[in-house]
């Protein structure tokens, strides 16, 4: 995953299928504004919960913002990069399993395609529940986001599936509940989404054993 070379930046395509930057003109209390935004995809997220072994299904992959805004906020340009400084390790996030809304299916449909193609797990849309959705980046996109939760089991485990599909590179971690629970803790620095933080708080509040 980390074998990280080669950065360099370049101008975003006009056709890009996942961005696409423009500005929004508006009229507030008779001023005149403008905001920069970006169009994005809405997505979906799943919390999902080992009933077996009594365990939380998260995803760690390498993001390129992640890493672009660490050496930004230091001020370093690409082709000047110290590796032994900046690792990609800095950048590698730990997330719920998550994906874009990029098909003519509902989304739970998605929610359960992203289970089995990221963590492996194969289970029918009545095992998915859908928990609230909300909006990410108000500030920049105003996407939306619906978080499912899903209870798996051992025996539901594909084990040719999960770790992405195409060119993705993600790996599957598990977590007991004491060690989720100190993902929580005051003082914690973690390279996670919101999201993530919002799902796992959700889940210990809503859904946890209580032994």
């Amino acid at each position: 995953m980390n074998n990280i070379t080669d950065i360099h930046y370049g101008p975003l395509p006009a056709d890009s299928p996942y961005v696409k930057p423009f500005r929004f003109h508006y009229t507030q209390n008779g001023k005149q504004k403008s905001w920069d935004l970006l169009k994005v995809h809405d997505s979906v997220s799943i919390v999902i919960f080992n009933v077996t072994r009594k365990k939380l299904v998260f995803v760690k992959q390498f993001r390129p913002a992640v890493y672009h805004g660490i050496i930004s906020g230091d001020g370093v340009e690409p082709g000047s990069i110290d590796m032994k400084k900046y690792p990609p390790e800095l950048a590698v996030t730990m997330e719920l399993c998550a994906g874009i809304i990029d098909k003519p299916i509902s989304t739970i449909e998605i929610a359960r395609e992203e289970v089995l193609e990221e963590c492996g797990y194969d289970i029918p849309v009545e095992r998915i529940e859908e928990i609230i959705r909300y909006r990410s980046g108000v500030g920049t996109s105003g996407a939306e986001q619906t978080l499912f939760y899903a209870e798996v089991t051992d025996e539901d485990k594909i084990a040719s599936a999960g770790g992405g599909v195409d060119d993705e590179i993600i790996d599957v971690v598990e977590y007991d509940l004491e060690e989720a629970r100190k993902l929580t803790d005051k003082g914690t620095v973690i390279t996670s989404p919101p999201s993530f933080l919002f799902g796992l708080l959700w889940f210990l509040t809503n859904r946890a054993p209580k032994n």
